[in-house]
């Protein structure tokens, strides 16, 4: 059973700098200079899922990214560690997506793509945390989709069944190929890239498609397609912390005093 996996990632700031984030007043989106991009965390432990499932029944993997020309750099590292081919939807008309457009915009590449037996996303992206775009995704393709997923097994052939986390337990989803699944970070642990990745890396192909390469409804993408836009950005003031030394007695005495000292005790 050689399977045709699709891995849908995103570039986001390096989350090891986001004490660096500040927000644009005029354009209400992320100030991005100065910080490093990085393929998003969970995103590559869905890449690890398919290089495993991969391993176990053959077949291919492509990777599937929607951004700026500087993009390329998550794609070449998915390459690096082992992903079988690249495309890069790179378009201006593209910029400014919601959820929703972003999932659009995915979908026409996808199947511009080919045929595919199964899709995996990260379950959130760290940049934003909506969870939105692996459904939609699925939604507009027409297949059945599990988020929110810590384990998967094939049963059979074209079948598997995906262990769902649900708060306090998990719930056992048996579906049918093609699907789409979204990953959480506790699935796997994702490999590093090796220098003999790193190498072939650089023989393997990356595409990149605009527009009318995925023939989209221009109506439905970028911020045209969007319904929901960002009216105000807020940024939340940072917090601090004190540490109350002493027997638990004494550090309750203390907390309590200084909870009252900044007026939420009476």
């Amino acid at each position: 059973m050689a399977l045709n996996i699709i891995v849908c990632i995103k570039q986001v700031p390096d989350p090891e700098h986001y004490s660096k984030v500040t927000l644009d007043p005029v354009t209400k989106t992320i100030r991005r200079e100065g910080i490093p991009a990085v393929i998003n965390p969970v995103d590559k432990n869905a890449l690890e899922e398919g290089f495993s499932i991969r391993d176990s029944y053959s077949g291919k993997i492509a990777v599937l990214t929607m951004g700026p020309p500087q993009a390329r750099r998550a794609l070449e590292e998915a390459l690096a560690m082992g992903a079988d081919e690249a495309v890069l939807l790179c378009d201006r008309a593209f910029a400014e997506a919601d959820t929703l457009a972003t999932a659009y915009s995915l979908a026409c590449a996808v199947r511009t793509m080919g045929h595919f037996d199964l899709i995996l996303c990260g379950n959130e992206t760290a940049d934003s945390g909506t969870s939105q775009v692996g459904p939609q995704l699925a939604q507009f393709l027409g297949i059945s989709c599990v988020s929110n997923v810590k384990e998967i097994t094939f049963e059979e052939e074209m079948s598997l069944v995906a262990k769902q986390s649900l708060e306090g337990g998990y719930m056992k989803v048996r579906l049918r190929l093609p699907a789409l699944i979204t990953v959480r970070k506790e699935i796997n642990k994702p490999r590093l890239a090796t220098a003999f990745g790193i190498i072939e890396a650089a023989e393997k192909e990356i595409k990149e498609w605009c527009c009318k390469d995925v023939e989209v409804d221009s109506n439905c993408i970028g911020s045209a397609g969007s319904p929901t836009k960002v009216l105000e950005p807020i940024e939340l003031p940072r917090r601090k912390g004190e540490i109350m030394t002493g027997s638990p007695e004494e550090a309750v005495k203390k907390a309590i005093e200084k909870v009252r000292e900044l007026g939420g005790l009476t």
